[in-house]
């Protein structure tokens, strides 16, 4: 008796062999890193250090949870007003999405949002934005131009006050 309903692979077989190239060329080259046969990706401070590339600018900023959900950023000399980024803007919802991770993980470590947070420019045109508390860096760059942009405005707002 026929019910017309097979249960066949239906999944074309050079699909699923490709699949499987997939993951053992992925576990051959995780191995050869891991053993020294290939070279790590980039490390953007050992690359600025081996290039001898230096700081140009710093800023030591705040940023705190404003009204409405806006994000105020102070300087942490200073404690002056640096701006104030509303979340239905473009900068805002990149300031925002890049403080939250930071935060989170000062959350996981008891850490509030007292330390201040150090904003790098360099010589070859990188940014960073480092948390003083954990250590943890953010190259800025890697988020675009247009995000980019959103942090070399603080550098701009330090020269106008």
């Amino acid at each position: 008796m026929s019910h017309g309903h097979s249960h066949e692979n239906t999944t074309p077989k050079p699909a699923l062999i490709a699949a499987g190239a997939m993951v053992v060329m992925s576990l051959l080259m995780t191995t050869a890193v891991t053993l020294g046969f290939a070279d790590r990706a980039a490390v953007p401070d050992i690359e600025r250090e081996k290039a001898n590339v230096s700081q140009v600018a710093a800023r030591s900023l705040r940023f705190l949870d404003g009204e409405n959900g806006s994000v105020e950023i102070s300087d942490a000399q200073s404690g002056k007003m640096v701006a104030v980024i509303e979340t239905e803007t473009k900068s805002g919802g990149f300031i925002r999405g890049v403080m939250r991770g930071l935060a989170r993980e000062r959350r996981m470590h008891g850490i509030g949002s007292e330390p201040p947070f150090a904003l790098a420019l360099w010589g070859d045109g990188s940014m960073s934005l480092t948390d003083s508390a954990t250590g943890r860096k953010v190259e800025l760059g890697a988020f675009g131009p247009d995000n980019r942009e959103v942090f070399l405005k603080l550098f701009e707002e330090s020269q106008a006050s």
